[in-house]
């Protein structure tokens, strides 16, 4: 590809492609046990708090490696640890495939957990990085997009393995195939980052400057590097420490509010509830396993048919605009469920339509965006670490809604659980409303300094 003074959009777009398989793995991971807990549950023998802690355990692995890849990645680089993350990940795919109890297969969940702590951190700050501040938006979701092109080919990969034996076999292997099919993306993750260039901001602050400049000058042209480059000097030049306590700052502490608030309600408003136990849920309605399995693929494209109309959306309408949107139609969706689950008898097809609706709702805004947010709002010199607060922040909702709803589902009814959902969805709308600010079409430098004027 040729290199313009106008820079390279095909150069950026393929390295954040190349970056978004780390998306695919995140996607895979967190959502392989939808279709192989059930029938691990039935191989090794164990009750609901127990399924809840090996649905869970993953995100006990992501909290770890969020909390490391911070730190990690502003002191080695961002690429040395997605490369390290694509390799967690491939053994915790191999070792789960092949686990002979259930104390191995959670350990296994959890190494493969620390990758994708790691990747689902890394990703959407890398391309953040990297990316023109016009594109910014639709390049950093192309990490969403890829999470749901690998939450979706699992469920066509999950009901395949599926059919091809009897529930004999699916109990003592089919669940086994489903983790080590993982190792495809894995290998082909760490293979591609060889590819692709460090993280031009990293560069810079480490005192690489040349190279800092050579590769924001092949994505944005000589005058357009320059221009940035000029502007990471002012801001290194502002901030008198790399430390955390930068983000206690005045105009800082809102984006860390921001960040964090956000990372949590993406979680806490159902959506991995859905992800993860589609199949149990719609067998709730009275349907059977493969009429389930073909419900939780719906689900899916419909995920994925509305990730990709947020692509076109979020440097248009705007971050704050999606959110709030997006939080209204969910916390619809969610109490329209709610109210189905506690009819004498529910209407499976009502509840699947809202289901899709609230996932479609989600896909265009809590989905990708908060994502996007925590990935461009933080100061360059701590971006690493402060992005892996609000990580970390979102994995431990992730995880007591993983462990928790299947016991919540057991104890007080699907009803009572879809309408707690609609509260927390209230709670996002109110904060979307409120609080969150507008990014849409500045430099990472630019946002920087907004926070300082308030």
């Amino acid at each position: 590809m040729e290199k313009s003074s106008n820079g390279n959009v095909g150069f950026v777009t393929l390295v954040s492609i190349v970056a978004a398989v780390g998306g695919l793995l995140f996607g895979y991971d967190t959502s392989v046990i939808s279709g192989a807990i059930g029938f691990i549950q039935t191989k090794f023998g164990f009750g609901n708090a127990m399924q809840g802690w090996v649905v869970s355990c993953l995100m006990i692995g992501a909290i770890i490696g969020a909390a490391f890849a911070g730190f990690l990645s502003d002191r080695l680089g961002r690429k040395k640890m997605l490369i390290a993350a694509g390799l967690l990940f491939t053994i915790g795919s191999i070792s789960s495939a092949v686990a002979s109890n259930i104390t191995i297969f959670v350990t296994a969940r959890i190494i493969g957990g620390i990758g994708i702590g790691v990747s689902s951190t890394l990703v959407p700050l890398y391309i953040a990085e990297i990316a023109p501040s016009k594109h910014r938006g639709r390049l950093v979701s192309l990490n969403q997009l890829a999470v749901v092109i690998g939450i979706s080919a699992i469920y066509f990969v999950n009901r395949a393995i599926v059919n091809a034996g009897s529930q004999t076999w699916d109990i003592n292997y089919s669940w086994r195939w489903m983790f080590g099919c993982g190792l495809i993306p894995g290998i082909l993750f760490v293979i591609l980052l060889f590819l692709v260039p460090e993280s031009p901001r990293w560069l810079h602050k480490k005192g690489l400057e040349k190279k800092s400049f050579t590769i924001l000058e092949k994505i944005n042209g000589t005058q357009q590097a320059k221009k940035e480059l000029e502007d990471m000097k002012k801001s290194i030049q502002k901030e008198t420490s790399g430390s955390l306590s930068l983000l206690f700052k005045s105009g800082y502490r809102t984006a860390l509010l921001i960040g964090v608030v956000l990372a949590i309600l993406q979680q806490v408003t159902g959506i991995n509830a859905i992800m993860y136990y589609a199949p149990e849920i719609f067998k709730k309605v009275g349907v059977g396993t493969n009429a389930s399995f073909t419900e939780t693929i719906i689900v899916g494209l419909v995920n994925f048919v509305f990730t990709i109309v947020s692509l076109w959306l979020i440097d248009k309408a705007g971050r704050k605009t999606l959110l709030v949107i997006g939080a209204a139609v969910m916390t619809v969706s969610l109490a329209v469920v709610g109210f189905e689950f506690n009819a004498a008898h529910p209407n499976g097809t009502l509840i699947l339509i809202f289901i899709l609706l609230f996932v479609a709702a989600f896909a265009v805004s809590f989905g990708p965006i908060v994502w996007l947010v925590i990935a461009e709002i933080f100061p360059t010199s701590i971006r690493g670490r402060a992005t892996a607060i609000a990580s970390v922040a979102l994995w431990l909702a992730d995880y007591v809604v993983s462990q928790f709803f299947p016991v919540l589902l057991g104890k007080t009814g699907a009803s009572m659980t879809f309408y707690i959902f609609a509260i927390l969805g209230v709670v996002a709308f109110i904060f979307s409303l409120t609080v969150v600010r507008e990014t849409k079409g500045k430099t990472l430098e630019e946002i920087e300094t907004d926070w300082l004027k308030s």
